[in-house]
């Protein structure tokens, strides 16, 4: 009887295995299907509540009009602002390319001096192939707007039948856990994405303001570049420094004017990071800094860009719905701190 419960449990756990790698090979195979949908479900439960603010002044259609306006403009501005900064880079190292190849002599002498020899010189070719590829990701991702606001157009409509109907399938307790549940998940992802629009835009603007304070040419990309790096958590932090320290470099020559950047960046990113955050972010769900980087490395394997940018909010509904199990809720336990 004994050796019969071993066996049960070692098939359960091998079907969990191959159900998950199905279910990874499917989220993949199925990108430009599934991340749009995913995508604009959770840009329906950030919208959601607007709508249903906009109805209480306004006919319903109005209301559902307005809102579909307000998410018009958010895309395209973020799709503006996608193209600007990557062009402005791109242009800008293509023009100040004489500049880098100093700045990187100065580099490798200051090296060498301390016993780190550098060798070889700069790929132009390399460099920019690079550029152009991480363009063409934030390109590709962004010709899926279109069809993500699409989705959300013929979506945001149908949240009250869907309610209707889910209503309808449950009875009694499993009812009124699955409209909490629901209701938790739509709850952490209008916090987690007012939070991350807030420091975003701190973000963005700060880093502005101290490239302009320190002279270093394209201010406003920078600043930009810094907003929408900040949607993706940890690793946009730190990739957002990168950019404009190598331009300093490239544009003041030495290494006392880059270093100062150097500084203010990295003051600015930690300050927002580990100050300003926490304070928006309350106690709400929060996941640990291990989780985030585990999810993020899984959905941009996943999805590419577009899985960074929802790494967070996926993770943070499946572990209100593991939560919700007894097999499970150690996963709960695990990732959330």
């Amino acid at each position: 009887m004994t050796q019969d419960l071993v066996q049960d449990r070692y098939r359960n756990r091998m079907l969990t295995i191959i159900t998950a790698l199905l279910l990874i090979a499917a989220l993949r195979a199925g990108f430009a299907v599934i991340m749009p949908i995913a995508f604009a479900a959770i840009i329906v439960a950030a919208l959601w509540p607007l709508k249903r603010w906009l109805a209480r002044y306004m006919p319903s259609w109005i209301a559902y009009t307005l809102t579909l306006l307000s998410l018009i403009a958010i895309l395209a501005a973020f799709a503006a602002a996608v193209y600007l900064s990557i062009g402005q880079v791109i242009g800008a190292m293509s023009a100040q390319w004489a500049g880098l190849e100093k700045a990187y002599t100065h580099l490798a002498a200051w090296a060498a001096d301390r016993g780190v020899p550098i060798a070889g010189t700069i790929n132009r070719q390399r460099i920019m192939g690079l550029l152009q590829m991480l363009a063409s990701g934030a390109y590709a991702f962004v010709t899926y707007v279109g069809f993500i606001g699409i989705v959300v157009m013929l979506g945001l409509p149908e949240v009250p039948r869907l309610r209707r109907r889910l209503y309808e399938m449950f009875e009694g307790g499993a009812r009124r856990d699955m409209l909490e549940v629901s209701e938790e998940i739509s709850g952490q992802v209008r916090r987690y994405l007012g939070t991350t629009l807030a420091t975003s835009i701190l973000t963005g603007v700060a880093s502005a303001l101290w490239s302009w304070m320190t002279g270093l040419e394209l201010a406003l990309v920078w600043g930009i570049l810094n907003f929408l790096l900040n949607f993706v958590p940890v690793i946009g932090n730190i990739v957002g420094i990168v950019p404009p320290v190598l331009f300093a470099f490239v544009q003041f020559g030495g290494w006392q004017m880059p270093t100062l950047v150097l500084v203010g960046f990295v003051i600015l990113q930690m300050t927002i990071s580990n100050v300003v955050y926490p304070l928006l972010q309350g106690k709400q769900l929060s996941l640990s800094p291990l989780a985030i980087i585990i999810a993020m490395t899984f959905w941009s394997w996943v999805w590419g860009i577009a899985g960074a940018l929802i790494a967070v909010p996926l993770t943070a509904a499946i572990v209100i719905i593991c939560g919700q199990f007894d097999r499970s809720r150690w996963i709960t336990k695990l990732l959330s701190t």
